[in-house]
């Protein structure tokens, strides 16, 4: 009985050990799916579904056409005003979208 107890108290001792919100190495690993910086996601990192999950006013599709015009420019925006080059985004769109977005 007093094994039992031991093992018990043990196993509990174990557990709390661990911290909250601990990230697996396999995790760890993983790049995010959208770097977020002060509340922004960064368009030269997030890929195309965190993108569109990030920016009010951008399905799939458009986030799509904004990960494949990335890709055209070598993998990099150098500049915001690059998103006029995607197809379905105008001036209207980029300034809304300007303080949700960085490079």
């Amino acid at each position: 009985m007093k094994i039992k107890r031991l093992l018990t108290s043990t196993l509990v001792a174990c557990s709390l050990a661990l911290p909250l919100g601990s990230v697996s190495a396999e995790s760890a690993k993983k790049p995010a799916r959208a770097e977020q910086i002060q509340g922004k996601v960064n368009i030269n990192t997030a890929d195309a579904e965190a993108i569109a999950g990030a920016l009010k006013g951008i399905g799939l599709k458009k986030a799509q056409a904004i990960v494949s015009y990335r890709k055209q420019l070598g993998g990099k925006y150098k500049s915001l005003d690059q998103l006029l080059e995607v197809k379905g985004i105008g001036e209207k769109t980029l300034a809304k979208l300007k303080s949700q977005i960085t490079l």
